[in-house]
């Protein structure tokens, strides 16, 4: 199944990069747009985290823009994995291209095992991400965001986040 996931993601991913970079330019009246981003973490005890996040949006507007993002990621570790899938809806706020103010909502499916113990859990949990930061330009109608987030559902010791605050790295083609 998670083959079949990922393998999905990735054609998605491919198929709507390339329709968008044929016929592409600043006067484009397409208002279609297509990103997202891609994480690795390593840490202690062999951690290793992959995520993916895909997404797609329309522009309401010049400066208004809504859509879907998607979330798969996966983590393990000497003492633990886990799957974590997440879906939602975004709305971004774009001041001048240069910077942005954003909203997202994910609901997640967490899938989790401790290795030693023998514990399996199933969860789900929601998250309402509220921030902003920059833009870069990088082409004609392409810009990596560099951002901050924070999760304003996020509760210590009932999340399965270690915290409220999430740094954020993403492309988007179509603006």
């Amino acid at each position: 199944m998670k083959k079949f996931i990922i393998s999905l993601f990735v054609m998605i991913s491919g198929v709507l990069f390339s329709q968008v970079s044929v016929g592409a330019s600043p006067e484009s009246t397409n208002r279609w747009t297509f990103g997202g981003g891609i994480g690795v973490g390593f840490g202690s005890q062999s951690a290793f985290y992959l995520q993916a996040s895909p997404r797609v949006g329309y522009r309401l507007t010049n400066d208004l823009e809504g859509g879907v993002v998607g979330s798969v990621s996966w983590q393990t570790s000497d003492y633990y994995r886990s799957t974590m899938f997440g879906v939602g809806p975004f709305l971004n706020y774009y001041i001048a291209r240069t910077f942005y103010l954003s909203a997202n909502y994910q609901h997640y499916f967490i899938n989790y095992k401790h290795k030693y113990y023998d514990y399996k859990t199933n969860a789900e949990e929601d998250a309402l991400y509220l921030g902003g930061g920059y833009m870069q330009r990088i082409g004609n109608n392409s810009f990596m965001q560099i951002g901050l987030m924070y999760n304003v559902l996020w509760k210590e010791n009932e999340s399965i986040f270690s915290t409220g605050l999430v740094p954020s790295i993403g492309f988007v083609v179509g603006l």
